[in-house]
């Protein structure tokens, strides 16, 4: 484990970490909580499913299909990846039959990769009516996954753009103040351009020594 890493994101003011456990076991998560993280993430619902204990907090921040939407009822304090109408209707029709609030962000596609998820830019506004006209869904925020590119300029403006939106969010929904981005290469320059929670995983696997 990196504990040079995670000691500097404990101690960065006003940054929640979400420890991304993607092909991680259940063990290592354990190891983990032991160094003090109680947040993680995971992209596949069956991988959460397997690894899924009470005690943590945990986040659902991968592609969501709505067939998977069922499982993580009363389990998943925080949908990251609800990037379409279709996902954010179920999400609310399950979390109607379960009788709760389901907390989400809205992931917008800031990249110009088309192979990247999210909502893109110009479906943002009518996703975002559409997600504050349901009752069982509680809009904290937004996420985004950055280019990933050596361009720092590029990862910048992006981030710029991300936090450009979450501040127009939060002067209609005050509540909405998560800003979720930044990942292993890139949650420095994330933090630098206002994001308030970083999803890091492969870096916080590594030997302090690498």
């Amino acid at each position: 484990m990196n504990r040079k890493l995670i000691e500097e994101l404990q101690s960065t003011p006003g940054v929640d970490l979400v420890a991304v456990t993607k092909k991680h076991t259940k063990s290592e998560i354990d190891e983990l909580a032991k160094l003090g993280l109680r947040r993680f993430g995971e992209n596949r619902v069956q991988e959460f499913l397997e690894k899924y204990d009470p005690a943590y907090e945990w986040h659902i921040i991968g592609h969501l299909q709505t067939n998977k939407v069922k499982y993580l009822m009363g389990k998943t304090a925080l949908i990251e990846s609800v990037d379409s109408r279709r996902l954010a209707a179920e999400i609310e029709k399950q979390a109607a039959k379960t009788g709760i609030i389901q907390p989400i962000l809205i992931e917008i596609r800031i990249s110009d990769d088309p192979n990247k998820t999210g909502c893109p830019l110009d479906e943002y506004p009518q996703l975002l009516e559409f997600v504050l006209r349901q009752p069982h869904l509680r809009l904290d925020g937004l996420m985004c996954i950055a280019s990933h590119t050596e361009d720092q300029e590029k990862v910048a403006a992006e981030f710029d753009r991300m936090k450009e939106l979450s501040r127009d969010l939060q002067t209609r929904v005050p509540q909405a103040r998560t800003l979720s981005m930044g990942m292993s290469q890139d949650w420095r320059l994330a933090v630098q351009h206002g994001s308030n929670m970083v999803r890091i995983g492969t870096a916080l696997f590594q030997d302090s020594s690498e």
